[in-house]
């Protein structure tokens, strides 16, 4: 282990620490769920490897799958995941400041026309069955643009009724507020689990992600089929009931940040995963 990533996880469990202690201190009322914080868990990157994706889908709860358009097995796995009354969201690629050779098929970029953007979400759309709701691939560049997110929320909302989620994979990105702007539903992530490729860090992050449900009554959190990621995820989503916290669909999230009109648009989650991704040998590029 470099330096660099032992330092990493040891910021990690700093920030841990205090996250564990609102699974035991703080008293819930175990008869009315509805005072629960709620917690929201996508899983990113569906459709390239199978095994993997089959894993995925079977994590317990109302767990929602970001799938990425024209992979080999999109449709097999969203197939599978809505037959489990899972929820399916296209994971649509964003053209980003680097790394765009790891975007994929199907991504709209900063040189494309508002008709370009609305027939590429078109022709990706018809590759992911069951589809209601999208949210961004990697995008660090294009969600900074208001213009190109206007098109993109316009293109949506011709689209039928599907919200967003802003991955926030930039902490300049506009893209949450432009689609409450043009009015589609749409709430953003707070933790991504998984920068850092080790089930001591991803336990830690979902330690953060129950901190940051305790503290603003919900949390949304992004992970990927990555081994570690799943073998936290099997041991943490039964354990929620038990310690106060309702695990929800994106849908019930919404609509529940729509009814409290509580979120601050204009402060993004902490960057913090950005240094986790440079720290690691084992790391996602851009989520």
């Amino acid at each position: 282990m470099s330096w660099l990533r032992a330092f990493t996880l040891l910021l990690l469990n700093v920030l841990a620490v205090s996250a564990s202690a609102y699974d035991y201190d703080e008293e819930f009322d175990a008869a009315n769920t509805d005072t629960w914080p709620v917690i929201a868990v996508i899983i990113d990157d569906i459709g390239n490897r199978l095994r993997d994706g089959e894993r995925a889908v079977a994590l317990p709860g109302p767990v929602a799958y970001a799938v990425l358009p024209h992979t080999p097995y999109g449709d097999e796995l969203a197939r599978a995941a809505n037959g489990l009354g899972k929820e399916i969201m296209l994971h649509q690629p964003l053209q980003a400041t680097d790394n765009n050779h790891l975007l994929g098929e199907g991504a709209i970029t900063l040189d494309q026309s508002a008709s370009a953007v609305q027939a590429t979400l078109v022709e990706n759309l018809a590759t992911v069955p069951f589809v209601v709701g999208i949210n961004n691939h990697m995008g660090s560049l294009l969600t900074r643009h208001p213009g190109h997110m206007r098109w993109l929320m316009q293109a949506i909302k011709q689209n039928g009724s599907l919200f967003f989620v802003d991955s926030v994979t930039s902490g300049q990105s506009v893209a949450f507020t432009v689609a409450r702007e043009s009015g589609v539903p749409s709430i953003r992530r707070d933790v991504f689990l998984d920068s850092v490729q080790s089930e001591e860090a991803v336990a830690i992050q979902f330690a953060r992600l129950k901190q940051h449900a305790r503290q603003q009554g919900y949390a949304v959190g992004i992970g990927h089929p990555f081994p570690e990621t799943l073998g936290v995820l099997e041991k943490e989503l039964p354990r929620l009931s038990g310690l106060g916290y309702r695990l929800v669909s994106i849908q019930s999230m919404i609509e529940r940040q729509t009814d409290n009109a509580k979120i601050d648009t204009t402060v993004a989650p902490p960057r913090f995963e950005s240094f986790q991704r440079n720290a690691s040998s084992k790391q996602h590029p851009e989520e």
